[in-house]
């Protein structure tokens, strides 16, 4: 049965004014409608209808961690559609290579066979273990240099899709190429490396940077740090909007220099719960006054939600709804090679949310079939 939706569709040319019609094969079939103009779109009292939502940083919600296994990665899928996520990337942390061995055995289910009501995981985000022991940040003190053998083990259980690295940790950055060639994509991250170490790590084919300005060297206009290096050179980065985690005028300065920056939200199991205590992954994090944090006051992730990421950078920052919807749904999925998602096109995934003029949900659907509400 073909699924239809109507309002102000945002399609590759613009917004129009028409029918989104869904194939029974989860596809989309077909959009019609006229032209109209995005100063209108929000004042019109019509469905706003844009892609469904693409993360690549999810560490949990809805009260688990990707790391606690037993089935958890379906439960943070369920949660974060309710959001309007689509299809996301279940993020892991710096442990040791048991806990990993058995998030990714669980995780493999999910990537194998999705579940109704949830976001689709696409693979797995390895944020940890290889990065810098001195940039951790909320991460356990588990870090170590690429494993490639653990890496190949890791990757036969559920497919690796991104890598978080620092490749000023000895015998990272000559693993770059090697990795690159095999598929998958490198950020740099969590990284006490220079300007020039990023550069270099860039040369052998690293073309990300996990949570921009997060967990990494500073811009001073002497020493230009992993986050200079981000501006002057990366096309795509991943960043958080939650204004917390980054305040908005750097915001507005990544966004002038880096032209495909998409949005994340590095979310915890906090995500959609009350505050309280929760895991990331071996460390408990307290979540209050809005934000997630190890008990000495470290940012720990995050509670932002995708549909929120797209509020903070209309209302907030300033974006037109159009630039906006790149960067929490086509730049994200673009960067992983996902290009049948992200975007409402004939013959992509009928991956859809349908907002009121205040951006707020009225309707998800993953693949053509609608999500059910939460009650």
């Amino acid at each position: 049965m073909m699924v239809k939706v109507t309002g102000h569709i945002l399609t590759q040319q613009g917004f129009v004014d028409g029918t989104l019609t869904m194939a029974e094969n989860g596809r989309i079939l077909s959009i019609s409608g006229i032209s109209v103009d995005t100063k209108i779109v929000r004042e019109a009292g019509l469905p706003i209808i844009l892609p469904g939502f693409v993360d690549l940083h999810v560490h949990g919600g809805g009260g688990v961690d990707v790391m606690d296994a037993g089935q958890s990665c379906e439960k943070i899928a369920r949660t974060h559609v309710q959001y309007g996520t689509t299809a996301l990337l279940a993020t892991t942390m710096t442990a040791p290579y048991a806990d990993l061995h058995r998030a990714f055995s669980d995780m493999a289910s999910v990537v194998k066979k999705p579940s109704a009501n949830a976001a689709r995981v696409l693979g797995v985000h390895l944020e940890g273990p290889y990065i810098n022991p001195g940039k951790l940040g909320a991460q356990p003190d588990y870090a170590r240099p690429v494993e490639p053998d653990e890496l190949a083990q890791l990757h036969a259980l559920a497919p690796i899709k991104l890598i978080t690295l620092a490749p000023e940790v000895p015998g990272n950055n000559a693993r770059i190429a090697a990795l690159v060639a095999a598929g998958f994509k490198i950020q740099i991250g969590h990284s006490s490396g220079t300007y020039e170490d990023g550069v270099a790590a860039m040369a052998e084919g690293a073309d990300g940077f996990t949570h921009l300005f997060n967990a990494m060297t500073g811009l001073h206009h002497r020493k230009p740090g992993m986050a200079g290096c981000a501006l002057a050179h990366a096309h795509f980065a991943e960043i958080i909007p939650d204004l917390l985690h980054v305040h908005p005028g750097a915001i507005q300065v990544a966004l002038r220099a880096i032209p495909h920056l998409f949005c994340v939200t590095d979310s915890t199991a906090a995500t959609g719960m009350p505050d309280g205590d929760y895991m990331l992954g071996r460390s408990k994090v307290i979540k209050c006054l809005g934000g997630v944090r190890l008990a000495d006051g470290t940012l720990a992730g995050s509670t932002l939600t995708m549909d929120q990421a797209l509020r903070n950078l209309v209302d907030s920052i300033g974006l037109t709804l159009v630039d906006a919807s790149k960067r929490v749904s086509t730049y994200a999925a673009d960067y992983i090679g996902a290009h049948d998602r992200g975007r409402l096109v004939a013959g992509a995934f009928a991956d859809v949310v349908v907002l009121d003029q205040d951006l707020q949900l009225i309707d998800v659907y993953t693949e053509g079939v609608a999500v059910e509400h939460n009650s």
